[in-house]
Parts: structure tokens; C-alpha cells; sequence
């Protein structure tokens, strides 16, 4: 091993940053004065370090694999564990069911039960929000082909979304049920309490006319009421919801907002119809 003597490596040390600088400028000025030259030392340069990139990148491509999978077997773990418990709380609820299935075919065969006749509906388009007599209303483009009267319940896929209060030779208006004007007897479900939902032109119509001593309960499921004739029993319409100022309300299961196509139920009710539906006759098709 050759030793350096300290004035040397002293020299040597102050020599190393003008070397790469006058180095540095020598590449740059080669490079402007020769381009084809640079260019293919840079031909080389990347045709050389091709493979040894490659090389590299497998075994970190193999890496980033190996942690996507793990982390996918994880998530399968945790799927799976979700989907199992889902599964059983599935198989639970069957059972109920079949059991109360089981119970009511008896129970109506004991008592010579006959069910009613499934209504007829048809499928409307919604076509203009709001307009017309009241605030909360939709009006639908109907089939000259497929009649539409006034009483006829109309709901969405989740639950109750009002009644036809006006009927045209194509179209019809539907009164939501957060409207103002809107009356719709309930049931509450768990306690079999019956009230009345009276709409407020807000998201939530509001529960009145309970009876004394019972509280509708935060949660508790909400359907029709057959009181009055007006609707059927037992049609999905919302829960209970409490307001800041503690008043019962219903969250809807029909999203009124997102409205597209609804389905006008005949059940054959003609109970509690507006003033002015009463006044004014339905129209009748005319003769062809």
C-alpha cells in the first residue's frame, strides 16, 4: 500500500473539485461540438445498464407481487370471516321465517282465511317535480292504454311515495307524501300503535294523533294503516326519527328526491281524496 505524505493528499484534496469541474465542462463541450458522439455514448451507456436494470426489477416486481398478494389474502381472510357471520345470521332469519310461514299457513287454515286479490299497477315515468296546486308533488307521463285514477297509491321500489290527486288523458299528479296536504294513517310496527303522518314540505312528515300514554319509539318501523279506507295495511313507509326539538318524525324509505319511475298501485280504495279531486269528476276517455 503506497503512503501519501500529508502535503500530497493535501494537494490531491484541493485538485479533486477543479478536475470534475474543467471534467464536467470538457463532457458539455464534447457533447455540443460532436451531438452524434454524445448521443451514442449515451447509446451505449443505457444499451449496457439495459440488462442490469432488468435484472433489478424483476426480483422487486416479484416483491411488489408477493405483497399485493398478501395483502389480498388478507382481505379475502377478513371477507371471508364477514361473509360467514353474514351467513349464519342469513340461515337464522330463514329458519324464523319458515317457522312464521309455517305458523300463519296455520293459523289462516284455522280460521278460513282468504287472502285478498293482488292489485293491479302500472309503471309511470316521473317527468316534472313540484308545480300545480301543491308544493310536494311529481307529475307523471302515463298510457292512454293503461287508465290511472285518483286514490291510486303510488310507490317506488323502497316504500310509499304518495297518491294520485290528478289524473290527465296522459299524464298524472302525485301528492307526496311530505307535502303539506298530505294525511297517511300508520301502524307503528312494533308497538301496533296507530297515528297519522302529516307532511311538512320537509324531508320528514311528522307523526299526530297518537294515543295517550305510548311514545312512538327512535328505530321503530312504520306502514300503512288501513283507517278511512285510504290505503291498504302494511305498506312500507319509513322509521321513526326524533328532531332536534324532540318531535317524532319518518325517515322515508322512498327517495323522493332521486325520483324516476314509480308504480301506481289499484287497490281499489277511494277514502280520503282532496276537496277539489271530489269536486272535479275524473276525466273519461273519449269514444273512437
Amino acid at each position: 500500500m503506497i503512503r501519501l505524505s500529508i502535503p500530497l493528499r493535501q494537494a490531491l484534496a484541493r485538485l479533486t473539485l477543479p478536475l470534475m469541474v474543467a471534467a464536467a465542462f470538457g463532457t458539455l463541450l464534447l457533447g455540443k461540438a460532436d451531438t452524434m458522439l454524445a448521443e451514442r455514448a449515451r447509446t451505449a451507456l443505457a444499451d449496457a445498464l439495459a440488462p442490469v436494470y432488468s435484472a433489478l426489477a424483476e426480483p422487486l416486481r416479484a416483491i411488489e407481487e408477493t405483497v399485493a398478494e398478501a395483502r389480498n389474502l388478507v382481505n379475502i381472510r377478513s371477507e371471508n370471516a364477514r361473509l360467514r357471520e353474514e351467513n349464519e345470521h342469513l340461515r337464522r332469519w330463514h329458519a324464523a321465517a319458515l317457522a312464521l310461514e309455517a305458523e300463519n299457513t296455520l293459523l289462516r287454515r284455522q280460521t278460513n282465511f282468504v287472502p285478498d286479490a293482488a292489485p293491479s299497477f302500472n309503471t309511470a315515468r316521473v317527468v316534472a317535480d313540484g308545480g300545480g296546486t301543491y308544493a310536494r308533488a311529481v307529475l307523471l307521463a302515463t298510457n292512454p292504454a293503461q287508465p290511472v285514477r285518483k286514490g291510486q297509491v303510488a310507490l317506488d321500489e323502497r316504500g310509499l311515495v304518495g297518491r294520485v290527486t290528478e289524473v290527465g288523458a296522459r299524464s298524472a299528479r302525485v301528492l307526496l307524501a311530505t307535502d303539506m296536504n298530505s294525511r297517511v294513517p300508520i301502524t307503528l310496527e312494533g308497538s301496533r300503535v296507530r297515528a297519522m303522518m302529516v307532511g311538512t314540505n320537509g324531508a320528514r312528515p311528522r307523526i299526530a294523533h297518537w294515543p295517550e300514554g305510548v311514545m312512538p319509539q327512535e328505530g321503530e318501523r312504520v306502514v300503512t294503516s288501513a283507517e278511512a279506507s285510504a290505503f291498504p295495511a302494511g305498506l312500507p313507509v319509513g322509521v321513526v326519527r326524533f328532531s332536534a326539538s324532540g318531535t317524532p318524525e319518518v325517515e322515508l324509505f322512498a327517495q323522493l328526491d332521486r325520483l324516476d319511475m314509480v308504480r301506481l298501485f289499484d287497490f281499489g280504495l277511494r277514502g280520503i281524496l282532496p276537496p277539489e279531486s271530489v269536486a272535479r269528476p275524473e276525466p273519461r276517455p273519449g269514444r273512437r
